[in-house]
């Protein structure tokens, strides 16, 4: 399962994003460094779809798709040094697939700040420096091993590779990220095995009040070039609470189409550039996330191993397509059933029934 892992500085509102997100109870006490070990719980990823797929076909299960979210720990200024509890979180994020960097814009003063006074464009900066920091060291030790094996001998790899870390370390250098440098597709491959922290895809949750949540016009305080939204957590963490009826309503009255939490875990899917396909039946309706650009034989795969190895061809039907022929048998019917092959690129809202063979 595709990991999140949420991060800001201390009292940003990480902990109880993660517990709106998860539902599940962590400490949220109003002082630096209470997330001690990485929290860990896992999100279902809103689809309306897969829940009109069960109404037709009967379906006497739900199984919607899903992302583990992990809450690290705040860093602080000086975290790549060890300071705070620096080492340890700087690890845990290192194992994620992407990052939800908590920026803090609301204010209370009640909720102590580690800096003085709201800035979240100085926010943003403190710990990207860290996280570039951190970078250095495995970009410079990786460095100096292509450098020694170029020595006996220049191949087309080394070279690649050799060219992809002197770009990086010349941005780390100045405490910028390395998704700023831009690789070629051969130089992308000699180094997309090393999980650098400033390569991940990185969304930033502007947490916000209620009314600059609600505000069409609302401009980012990051700059254009951050993927940013703003949130009030302190709402979301009110509205999980509610019925879904008074959740529709309350939204509604805030003029927004859905939730700060959906639009959260949408974004995420977006940057991870994943898609979803369908199985459904009478036993269940099951939602299932793949890469976008991924082959049938691939997605096949996904439900069994099996299914890969034996791959024989793909029953595809466009979800629109099952919704308006209500259902398998009326797509059949009216030609709108595709029988695709193992070259066949899956889309997004597929609805499909592998054939394979043991």
């Amino acid at each position: 399962m595709l990991q999140v892992g949420i991060v800001g500085l201390p009292n940003v509102g990480k902990s109880t994003l993660f517990k709106t997100l998860t539902k599940k109870q962590v400490d949220c006490a109003n002082f630096p460094f209470c997330t001690i070990e990485p929290n860990v719980g896992v999100v279902e990823v809103p689809d309306e779809r897969i829940k009109k797929l069960a109404e037709i076909s009967k379906s006497e299960k739900i199984i919607p798709t899903a992302i583990e979210f992990v809450d690290i720990a705040g860093l602080v200024k000086g975290a790549h040094k060890g300071e705070g509890l620096g080492n340890k979180f700087l690890a845990n994020i290192r194992e994620v697939d992407m990052i939800v960097h908590v920026v803090r814009a609301f204010h209370d003063e009640n909720v102590h700040h580690v800096e003085a006074g709201i800035d979240p464009a100085r926010d943003v900066e403190t710990i990207e420096i860290e996280l570039a920091m951190a970078d250095i060291g495995t970009v410079e030790k990786r460095l100096e091993t292509v450098r020694g094996k170029m020595k006996a001998g220049v191949t087309k790899d080394l070279e690649n590779e050799e060219s992809a870390l002197s770009k990086m370390f010349s941005v780390l250098q100045t405490g910028k990220m390395a998704n700023t440098v831009e690789l070629t597709e051969d130089e992308e491959k000699m180094v997309a095995d090393m999980s650098l922290l400033t390569r991940k895809p990185i969304l930033y949750v502007v947490n916000v009040d209620e009314v600059t949540a609600a505000d069409k016009n609302w401009k980012s305080p990051l700059g254009a070039e951050r993927l940013a939204i703003p949130v009030s957590i302190k709402v979301e963490s009110e509205i999980v609470e509610m019925s879904v009826d008074d959740q529709q309503m309350f939204l509604s009255e805030l003029g927004l189409a859905q939730s700060g939490l959906d639009r959260l875990i949408a974004k995420c899917y977006e940057l991870l550039n994943l898609i979803t396909f369908f199985t459904s039946g009478e036993k269940e309706s099951r939602a299932w996330t793949i890469q976008r650009g991924w082959l049938a034989p691939q997605a096949a795969g996904v439900i069994h191993t099996d299914f890969e190895k034996g791959f024989i061809r793909a029953e595809v039907i466009g979800y629109e397509d099952f919704v308006a022929c209500n259902g398998e048998v009326g797509a059949r019917d009216t030609g709108k059933l595709r029988v695709e092959g193992k070259s066949y690129v899956m889309q997004d809202g597929d609805v499909c029934h592998f054939r394979f063979s043991t």
